[in-house]
């Protein structure tokens, strides 16, 4: 029986093709999508599609979006195998962490896919990125299980778990790195898959479970050299948040000034939860390695581990969304809820 993939278009370079009448670049039909990429004929999958209306360009993306791709995930679930979503890259790694935390009992691949090149024009990366995720959306093991039944990002051959990447390069093919979490699958010859990396469902047919509430009351400040006490209050006494995560140095130490411990100490006093993230791109936040993060630890700020800003703020949004009580979601930000922080 062949399987079935819904290749659902929100927006993004990917989809657009040059108009020969105005030489301009439109967005094409994905319904006539083996028209375009005629390689797809060959696997014996069958694929629908569906576009959102209007298109989306990725840095205008917002909640409300990933609220739509849930429910629509959720709506059709029953229907298809995997989905496939075609997104433009800018934003790409914050959807894909949000929407992992989104779609609880997920049994099923939720590929994330784009291109920096258009589809229809000569050197695109968009139609091997397009064929490589709906071959892997549409893989099924010896049991005729999905062989990744996770939300990720496919792109430049490498498969990465969606709430654990995070956009590299402006430029280059391979604009995705994953740095704490290997891939999960890579194209060559074949698709090498790394199964035991792979996250499986406890019980294959429980229900998909949308959750789509989400408290966005979250604000992020990036600790840096020449910060003043000032900017620091207004993001994180002043504001109307209920949570801020602090990006700070290494492995998440911060300037250890009373003035800045004092700020941090007042919004802990005052119930905001606060999650120290490092501003690395590799790594993890050990707040008992040196005193300025032992201080931050004392002062009421929670480790981040090694989860990603974008992960961190897709949490948040979703545990915040769930429930009210603030020390409930400080006690789940510090668990591994699907895959997001190293165990």
């Amino acid at each position: 029986m062949k399987s079935s993939i819904l290749i659902i278009y929100t927006g993004g370079t990917i989809g657009m093709k040059e108009d020969p009448a105005e030489g301009t670049l439109k967005p094409f039909d994905f319904s006539q999508i083996l028209e375009e990429v005629p390689e797809l004929g060959k696997f014996a999958v069958k694929i629908d599609s569906y576009t959102f209306d209007p298109l989306i360009d990725s840095s205008d993306v917002e909640p409300s979006l990933w609220v739509s791709l849930a429910t629509l995930i959720r709506d059709r679930y029953e229907d298809y195998d995997g989905f496939v979503i075609l997104h433009g890259t800018d934003t790409m790694a914050y959807s894909a962490s949000t929407l992992s935390f989104m779609l609880d009992g997920l049994s099923k691949p939720v590929v994330f896919t784009g291109s920096q090149l258009p589809i229809g024009v000569p050197r695109t990366d968009g139609k091997e990125n397009l064929i490589g995720a709906v071959e892997i959306a549409s893989a099924k093991d010896a049991d005729g299980h999905p062989r990744v039944p996770e939300v990720c990002i496919f792109f430049d051959s490498k498969l990465l778990r969606g709430n654990r990447s995070t956009k590299y390069s402006a430029e280059a093919f391979n604009a995705f790195v994953s740095p704490n979490c290997p891939p999960l699958a890579e194209a060559g010859i074949q698709i090498r898959y790394n199964t035991d990396l792979i996250r499986k469902p406890v019980y294959w047919d429980v229900q998909l479970r949308a959750q789509t509430h989400l408290d966005t009351r979250v604000s992020i400040l990036k600790v840096h050299p020449g910060m003043t006490a000032q900017v620091m209050r207004s993001v994180l006494i002043e504001s109307p948040t209920r949570a801020c995560i602090i990006e700070t140095y290494g492995s998440g130490n911060a300037i250890s000034k009373d003035w800045f411990l004092d700020i941090v100490r007042e919004a802990d006093r005052s119930g905001k939860i606060l999650l120290n993230v490092t501003q690395c791109k590799a790594g993890t936040v050990n707040m008992d390695l040196y005193a300025t993060g032992a201080t931050l630890k004392h002062c009421g700020v929670l480790s981040g581990a090694d989860i990603t800003t974008e992960a961190a703020l897709g949490k948040l949004f979703c545990l915040m969304g769930r429930s009210d009580n603030n020390q409930w979601v400080k006690t789940m930000l510090e668990k591994d809820l699907c895959g997001e922080i190293s165990k």
